[in-house]
């Protein structure tokens, strides 16, 4: 389904507008602490964002869309971003984590680039998780990318949600790094034109990566916004090989009742 899906985009992103207007779940609305962007400087919408009738279309790179209730989905894309190996502090411990390393033995992995205080990520964060804990036994894992805030709201935010239930590290933490990172780097490749860009998403499949030198891979699945979860798991399934499995349980054959005796 997803082969083609970055040609075809352009005719479906309406269609998605009205759907993620209509059906989102509404996102939570939680200001970044003080001291860290507000919902316009970082490109968020607010709690009073305009009607459906005034959310703007969806951009033309990334298929963007503002939903009313201040969620901002976009769809899996095929995009050139030459994204590439890096090492990172784990924010469990400090250790440096190697991200060709961390791949190995995985079939999938998202690496999910995000703010602490970003409520876009707040509102995605349950659904990565879910996820995760969904397909982790069939080879899917998450590292997700601490940006723009100290390692300590990082896991300040962790700790209020009960812990990191999938991998952590922290690339930077000062909003004055943002135009020096890799995130802001590969967003500018993929034509996200959000202030802050969080959550950005990037699916890589080891098997495919290029197995010496700096760039992993030339084309990279992205999600320059939050996920659809529906689309996100079809995506996952596929490249898991589970797309022909069902996932419900058929129902039980009744077993047949015996047959009544004539008098």
């Amino acid at each position: 389904m997803f082969k083609n899906l970055s040609r075809t985009a352009p005719a479906v992103l309406f269609a998605l507008a009205a759907f993620v207007t209509l059906s989102a779940p509404a996102a939570r609305a939680q200001n970044p602490p003080s001291g860290t962007p507000s919902a316009a400087q970082s490109g968020t919408p607010s709690a009073a964002t305009p009607t459906p009738a005034a959310i703007p279309a969806p951009g033309p790179s990334t298929g963007l869309v503002r939903t009313a209730d201040g969620h901002e989905y976009a769809p899996l894309l095929e995009q050139k971003i030459n994204y590439k190996d890096w090492t990172f502090k784990s924010l469990k411990d400090g250790t440096p984590l190697d991200l060709r390393d961390a791949l190995k033995g995985k079939r999938l992995v998202a690496v999910v680039y995000f703010a602490p205080w970003c409520p876009n990520w707040r509102a995605e964060a349950p659904v990565i998780g879910r996820l995760y804990d969904k397909y982790k036994q069939n080879g899917f894992d998450v590292v997700a990318v601490s940006e723009y805030a100290s390692a300590d709201d990082a896991r300040k935010y962790f700790d209020s949600q009960g812990g990191a239930p999938y991998t952590v590290v922290v690339e930077s933490e000062a909003r004055e790094a943002r135009d020096q990172t890799t995130h802001y780097g590969y967003r500018q490749s993929a034509g996200d034109t959000r202030r802050w860009g969080s959550p950005f998403n990037v699916f890589l499949e080891p098997a495919r990566l290029n197995k010496a030198g700096d760039v992993l891979t030339e084309k990279a699945w992205v999600v320059g916004g939050e996920l659809i979860e529906k689309d996100a798991e079809q995506f996952i399934r596929e490249r898991l090989g589970l797309a022909q499995q069902s996932a419900v349980e058929p129902c039980k054959a009744e077993p047949e009742k015996a047959e009544v005796k004539k008098q």
